[in-house]
């Protein structure tokens, strides 16, 4: 069957251009090349908004810590994001801090006074590098680098502070093998001691605190990649603060992930207890006592194992006895907790009002659980459990998946926990006093590799993101009452391959393409419109043609229909042997989705699948960029290449789900990006091959686009990007690694062909690697955002003829720390007030910003 497009013949279409508008000659427009402009708008508050940011967390155990001020930050590739879990808004992250060039492992807060006029972060990264942030105490969220080290040799994997009357002591562990020890005082940052672990380990996990309240003698424990946990000293008010090591202890029998100290109790001689977690399941306390006694517990002898060895394997509970100054101390094993079922990845403390311990632990075993000792025994008992049910954890980190949780945090006023899934996603609850509970809140997601791709959907309702991390993520405004702010609300495909691109068909449906050598087309499931017809306020909640939800097969990458089943149905184990077995977890249940709030991640991950309905074979290698028509009626699409015969481009009718033969050939090596026209009577295509292609429509013709033309030397280096212009008459940019943006306009030659010439090239000094056209002009003029390697968004003003450009400057403007991959305009309703423009990153960021038409439109009339 062929669609009757809306535009027939594109040789007529543009001839009705021709009488709309009149264009320069080529000879003309190829001499008409103008001096960017740049115009420094004076702006309001309003004129530059960040509406949406959102990126996962790096899955380490050291990268989260929550300031007294009730600011979380944790480490997001070679960010810092910060985070607000307790505000009543939740807005999620606000703030993402660059410095880094390389992966954040290890971010620590120093600790901090209520009355001080500034508040500090330290972090360490895979790039070597030790920063120092600042904030003032009025703002906590606007940091400044104010210190910055290079002197590891390697990833820096953990970071201790503590405050002495000098100011603090900083101590990092890296994996060179080497714990280096620092004083801030000052604002200034110093190196005064390195020590090279022996035997020696990468150390992992550390924990600084002083021995007691009112003394600068601080203790230093330490442990990593060896079944050890050494403990150094030091006396900090001296010259020469240098620690030395007092103690080595033994009993796990894996890698320590974590350590923590607390102080029993308030007084002067109150006890240090260290939490100690381990690959091998186990937490293990230990009791740091200042006298030449022995606590009561290891002088009585009392088995602090609790029977948990077999007779003759268990650990002595030797005492380890060191002297500092004239002080003795003494540090013994106190007790094993056991109850977790696969690694321990964090140990946490955190002391209630009331004076009681209590220690936070997350697992590999998609656990969180809270202990507390009991009063009249001594032993210390799980009083919470978090988390997910062992039936429902699916495979362990000891089995090869890198599930569970990897970290957890205490709110300062220990009312709320969060910790860190497998997805890079926050799980957080809320202590309820008056109900004795801890209830689920809504938490922070995002994408844990680099961005590839960005649609909105053809009204702009909502946007689809897709990423390397094999993940397709839906995200819309929650316009509720005080709330007004946007969410992860859907994550329609979970992939087995990196995905690379993606397109809306339309509403409830959309095409995405990935490192395998097919595209997949994916619908909207009953459960999920229904959700975010409620939440969102838009879209059927009542299609009768939508299946209820989507499962996936435990061994497939293909989501499948599947009904909704009643809460009191039992779902049955999962069969090992069936391919077709369904992970029971994921099984949507009807109230899954009948919810008043943005879903938690269990809900995201596992119940918000949509079916697949078609595949679209062709391609003989990784896709590398598709598009849709407007209209939705066509996709094309291509793949990885690096010969003519597989650099074509393959078209795709999607009523009945055929390919289009025969496909466009234009290409001799990957094309990068595909675009059609806002009337689909064009497609444009750029690729490494630095040439671009422009295919007209044809209805009479069978592949339905024909090669209108092509230039094989559009630019000097590859071409990564390009957009159609909302000019009255065809028009394009392109952008390339040869640091420029080229602008080029069409027009007719003396045969009355269409034929596009060079007006105008923006110099942006690095390789641009995503444009995008607001998809009406303001003003008579059009709106190009350009998007740089450097990670640099510009925003350009051009008139409709190509014939001037104007750049508007702003320090507010995003800046990635990694490249700008892609930009993707919200669809315009004629009359609004703010534009928003979504910002894909390499830096696994998805930033969605808002400027108002004044802005966009200001410099005008100032020029």
């Amino acid at each position: 069957m062929v669609h009757n497009l809306s535009c027939i013949d594109f040789t007529s279409r543009l001839a009705n251009h021709n009488a709309a508008f009149d264009f320069s000659t080529a000879s003309d427009a190829a001499s008409s090349f103008t001096e960017t402009v740049t115009y420094a708008h004076v702006m309001s508050t309003e004129d530059i908004k960040v509406d949406y940011l959102s990126t996962g967390a790096n899955r380490q155990t050291a990268v989260a810590d929550w300031s007294v001020s009730g600011v979380l930050a944790f480490g997001a590739d070679n960010n810092v994001a910060l985070w607000r879990p307790k505000d009543d808004t939740p807005r999620g992250i606000v703030r993402l801090l660059s410095g880094h060039k390389e992966t954040v492992k290890a971010v620590t807060f120093l600790p901090a006074n209520s009355d001080e006029a500034y508040s500090y972060l330290v972090t360490g990264s895979d790039d070597k590098n030790l920063l120092v942030f600042r904030a003032p105490a009025s703002n906590p969220t606007e940091f400044e680098i104010i210190q910055s080290s290079s002197d590891h040799r390697a990833s820096i994997n953990c970071i201790a502070a503590s405050r002495t009357s000098q100011g603090w002591i900083i101590a990092t562990g890296a994996a060179d093998a080497a714990i280096r020890i620092w004083t801030f005082e000052d604002e200034v940052l110093t190196l005064v001691q390195t020590i090279k672990t022996a035997p020696r380990f990468f150390p992992l996990c550390m924990s600084l605190n002083k021995l007691s309240e009112n003394s600068d003698e601080v203790v230093l424990a330490a442990a990593g990649t060896r079944e050890i946990i050494q403990i150094f000293t030091a006396i900090a008010a001296s010259a020469d603060t240098s620690f030395s090591l007092q103690a080595t202890l033994s009993g796990h029998e894996g890698w320590i992930r974590s350590l923590d100290f607390a102080r029993e109790s308030t007084q002067p001689r109150g006890d240090l207890i260290l939490a100690s977690a381990s690959q091998d399941k186990y937490i293990r306390i230990w009791r740091l006592h200042q006298g030449s006694e022995l606590p009561a517990l290891a002088a009585s002898g009392a088995d602090p194992l609790s029977g948990a060895y077999l007779p003759g394997k268990s650990p002595s509970n030797k005492a380890h006895r060191f002297k500092i100054g004239s002080k003795d101390y003494s540090v013994t094993f106190e007790a094993l907790l056991l109850g977790h079922e696969d690694w321990i990845y964090s140990a946490k403390w955190n002391t209630r009002a009331d004076g009681t311990l209590q220690l936070l632990s997350t697992s590999a075993d998609n656990s969180l659980a809270i202990w507390e000792s009991d009063p009249s025994s001594g032993i210390w008992v799980s009083m919470v459990r978090l988390g997910e049910i062992s039936r429902e954890k699916g495979a362990t980190t000891a089995t090869g998946s890198t599930g569970g949780f990897w970290t957890g945090v205490w709110a300062p006023d220990g009312l709320m926990v969060t910790c860190l899934g497998r997805t890079g996603s926050w799980r957080t609850w809320e202590y309820i006093a008056e109900e004795d509970a801890w209830k689920p809140c809504i938490s922070v997601s995002g994408h844990t590799k680099a961005v590839t791709g960005v649609s909105w959907s053809r009204d702009g309702a909502y946007l689809l993101s897709t990423s390397s991390d094999q993940t397709t993520r839906l995200h819309t405004r929650w316009p509720a009452p005080g709330k007004n702010t946007w969410h992860e609300m859907s994550r329609p495909q979970i992939h087995g391959y990196d995905l690379n691109c993606i397109d809306s068909l339309g509403p409830t449906q959309f095409v995405s393409g990935a490192d395998e050598k097919l595209m997949r087309v994916f619908s909207e499931p009953r459960a999920v419109a229904s959700m975010l017809h409620r939440l969102g306020g838009f879209g059927d909640a009542h299609n009768e043609n939508m299946p209820d939800a989507a499962n996936m097969p435990v061994l497939g990458l293909s989501n499948k229909a599947i009904d909704a089943v009643d809460d009191e149905q039992e779902i049955q184990p999962v069969d090992d042997r069936d391919r077709e077995a369904m992970d029971p977890a994921s099984v949507v249940r009807k109230s899954h989705l009948d919810i008043d709030h943005p879903p938690f991640e269990e809900t995201l991950s596992r119940h918000t699948l949509w079916p697949e309905t078609e595949k679209l074979y062709g391609h003989g290698y990784e896709i590398s960029c598709l598009a849709a028509s407007h209209d939705g009626r066509i996709i094309a699409s291509a793949c990885k290449a690096s010969s003519t015969n597989h650099a074509v481009i393959r078209l795709f009718e999607t009523e009945r789900w055929t390919e289009i033969r025969p496909p466009l050939t234009a290409h001799s090596l990957t094309a990068t990006r595909l675009r059609f026209s806002a009337d689909d009577c064009y497609l444009l295509s750029v690729g490494r091959d630095r040439q671009w292609a422009v295919f007209g429509y044809d209805a009479d013709r069978p592949a339905k686009y024909t090669l209108v033309q092509s230039d094989p030397k559009g630019h000097s280096r590859m071409i990564l990007d390009c957009a159609w212009a909302p000019t009255s008459r065809p028009a394009f940019a392109t952008a390339g690694r040869d640091k420029l943006v080229r602008l080029w306009k069409s027009a007719e030659n003396e045969d009355g062909q269409l034929r596009f010439t060079q007006a105008a090239s923006i110099s942006c000094g690095v390789p641009v690697t995503a444009v995008d056209f607001l998809p009406s002009t303001l003003g008579g003029k059009c709106v190009l955002a350009v998007g740089t390697e450097a990670g640099k968004v510009e925003l350009h003003l051009i008139d409709e003829d190509f014939s001037t450009t104007l750049a508007l400057a702003s320090a507010e403007m995003p800046v990635l720390p990694k490249a700008v991959l892609q930009l993707a305009w919200r669809p315009v309703t004629v009359g609004k007030e703010h534009h928003e423009l979504a910002i894909a990153g390499e830096d696994s960021s998805l930033r969605i910003y808002s400027f108002s038409t004044g802005f966009l439109t200001g410099g005008v009339a100032e020029a």
